[in-house]
């Protein structure tokens, strides 16, 4: 290969990595919105993956008991309200 096939070679990898690299998505279009039962039901899923880690850390040992305690019913009091807002919602 010639030096100037290499550069050529070169160039057009690097127009193809700009071009792959900066091209604009049609993502944002094609995005459906959420609505306030989508958000709901994210944010359940959240509360309750963060129940899973509270007592997860609690039984390593990384939280004291009364720091769990009161961490765990602000979380499931969260839940409560969530959970009747996601039913009142659905009713």
């Amino acid at each position: 290969m010639t030096e100037m096939q290499g550069l050529i070679a070169g160039m057009l990898l690097l127009f193809a990595l700009v071009v792959y690299t900066f091209w604009p998505e049609n993502a944002f279009a094609s995005q459906k919105e959420k609505t306030r039962l989508d958000y709901l039901l994210e944010r359940k899923e959240q509360l309750y993956e963060n129940l899973r880690d509270l007592n997860f850390e609690y039984r390593a040992g990384k939280y004291p008991e009364e720091d769990f305690q009161a961490q765990r019913a602000l979380l499931e009091h969260e839940t409560a309200q969530l959970l009747a807002e996601i039913e009142r919602m659905q009713a």
